[in-house]
Parts: structure tokens; C-alpha cells; sequence
């Protein structure tokens, strides 16, 4: 989180190297926090060792994809997508090592209901502005609502202890708020205001994802 606050810092202050290296950094720090949490799934009477190497999978893809969102361009911007793209399914798939897919509508209630929605709305705002990005968005946009709706399903089940649910909720929630910024600054208005809630709330999302582990 130091390090999230030194790139919010650069960011403002259009300090590209600072920038660079603490991006970087912050990244690193979320997947090195699942490798650990990994380790002691591997060694844990739990069995966990499956969905610790789907997470940690998702955590490094997600650190590949902020390398590339560090590049300007949009074939950076469409590997950087596609990358934070397969996290999801990679987070997706461990939620469905923890709730059978099929399970999901009943285990998630009328909850599912909050990212559906959400995702929709922003779909319907980012629509005008797409373009020839219309695909890989609205693939994005429902892959990051199922992986939601799938949080959702392991919270309000038993299948983990109550806090470690509750962080991968958080996290997915707080991966999802994230994302609303990058759209906004992608296709909307590029402004400081999308880094200053964008990045916290992503870093502090992946942080959950990962402590998602501990203890099992």
C-alpha cells in the first residue's frame, strides 16, 4: 500500500520513472503475499492447494497486466485487458474449486442481482464512447460481473472460514470498483480523480484477493 500511495503521488505529479517503479513494486507485493499464502495452502491439512494455484495465477496476471498498462498505446491497452481478462477466469475457476458453478445462482441470492446490474449500467454509459472496442469490453464487463456474482456465492456459503470469505468478497467488490475507473479514464475523460480512487481501490483489491489464502 506504500508503495500504491508513492504511485498515486507520481501520478499527479507526472513523474514517469517514479511512476514505473512503484507500479511495479505494488504489484510485486500482492503476488509475493499469495505466494506465501500459496505455501502454506500446499502444506495445510485443508487440500487447498488447487485454489491457491488458481488465485496466485490470477494475481500474476494481473501484475502482467499493469506492466502493460504502463506502455501507452492501444495495443498495450488490449494486452493489458486481455491479461487482467484471464485473471478473472483464473479467479473464477477457484471460486468454482470452493461453490459448483451451477450453484452459484441460489448460493449468491439476490445479491447477483448488485454486479448484473452494475454491469449493465456501465456498459450502457461506456456504449457511445467503445467503438472497435465494443468486443473485448462487454467480454471484459461480463467476466468481471460473474466473477463478482461468484464472490458473492463463496461468501454466503461455508466452504471457507467466515474472514478469508469475506476478503475474497472485498476484494472482488473492490476489483470491480477499479475497473470502473480505468473505463472512465480509457473512454471517458483522462483526469487524476480516476488514479486517486482507481489505484487504491485496485491494490487494496488484489491485497484481499491474495489474503484470501492466509491461514488455510
Amino acid at each position: 500500500m506504500a508503495a500504491c500511495l508513492v504511485l498515486v503521488a507520481a501520478e499527479r505529479l507526472h513523474l514517469r520513472r517514479v511512476r514505473v517503479i512503484a507500479k511495479l513494486t505494488a504489484s510485486a507485493a500482492f503476488v509475493a503475499l499469495g505466494a506465501l499464502g500459496l505455501l502454506g495452502a500446499l502444506g495445510g491439512a485443508g487440500g487447498r492447494g488447487d485454489l491457491g494455484r488458481l488465485i496466485v495465477g490470477g494475481l500474476v496476471l494481473g501484475a502482467v497486466g499493469d506492466a502493460c498498462l504502463l506502455v501507452d498505446g492501444k495495443r498495450w491497452f488490449l494486452a493489458g485487458l486481455a491479461a487482467f481478462l484471464a485473471g478473472h477466469v483464473a479467479y473464477v475457476a477457484a471460486m468454482a474449486v470452493l461453490v459448483p458453478i451451477p450453484a452459484w445462482p441460489a448460493a449468491a441470492g439476490g445479491w447477483a442481482a448488485l454486479p448484473a446490474v452494475a454491469g449493465a449500467l456501465a456498459l450502457t454509459w461506456l456504449w457511445p464512447r467503445l467503438g472497435a472496442m465494443r468486443g473485448p469490453v462487454i467480454a471484459y464487463v461480463i467476466t468481471i460481473c460473474v466473477m463478482v456474482i461468484a464472490a458473492i456465492a463463496v461468501a454466503r456459503g461455508k466452504t471457507l472460514p467466515p474472514p478469508n470469505r469475506i476478503r475474497l468478497l472485498l476484494g472482488a467488490s473492490l476489483f470491480f470498483v477499479s475497473d470502473l475507473s480505468v473505463a472512465r479514464d480509457r473512454f471517458v475523460a483522462r483526469e487524476f480523480a480516476n488514479k486517486l480512487y482507481g489505484l487504491p481501490a485496485y491494490y487494496a483489491g488484489q491485497l484481499f484477493i491474495a489474503w484470501t489464502l492466509a491461514g488455510l
